[in-house]
């Protein structure tokens, strides 16, 4: 009698591959949504940050505009460029300020990219806040990158 082997697909209802580092790959696209399904296939404590900047983001920009692109949320100003990402690493989670360098005082992690900095947020880490909500605030009101 033949065997049949039963196709499986190594992703199959595991959501979203993860790619070097654990960053999910989500299928880019314009909205929330696709910023949702990426912050939702974060691993383990990583999801949780980027639920918390999202929401940090959203209320301090409230007509902010979000995309998925390469791998990654951005937020910015619809037809004006884009002020903010993040993406997963192995063991921290990278906020992209693309105008960091403007800000006062600038997110503390230099970047090949000019204009650019980074915070790092490792598990545990005790987040400002009120320095997170300054640098969007500010980062918004810059011109932003068209990348």
């Amino acid at each position: 009698m033949p065997t049949s082997k039963k196709k499986t697909d190594k992703n199959s209802g595991s959501g979203p591959k993860l790619l070097s580092g654990g960053n999910p790959q989500i299928p880019k696209g314009e909205g929330d949504k696709p910023v949702q399904d990426y912050i939702k296939a974060m691993p383990g404590w990583k999801s949780p940050v980027g639920k918390r900047i999202d929401r940090l983001v959203s209320r301090t920009v409230p007509d902010v505009h979000k995309a998925v692109k390469w791998n990654q949320p951005f937020y910015g100003h619809e037809g004006d460029g884009w002020f903010l990402s993040f993406r997963c690493y192995t063991q921290y989670v990278q906020l992209q300020f693309l105008n960091g360098t403007s800000l006062d005082p600038m997110p503390p992690k230099e970047s090949k990219h000019p204009g650019m900095r980074y915070l790092d947020i490792h598990e545990g880490d005790d987040l400002d806040e009120g320095r997170l909500v300054s640098w969007i605030e500010q980062a918004s009101k810059q011109p932003g990158s068209t990348l």
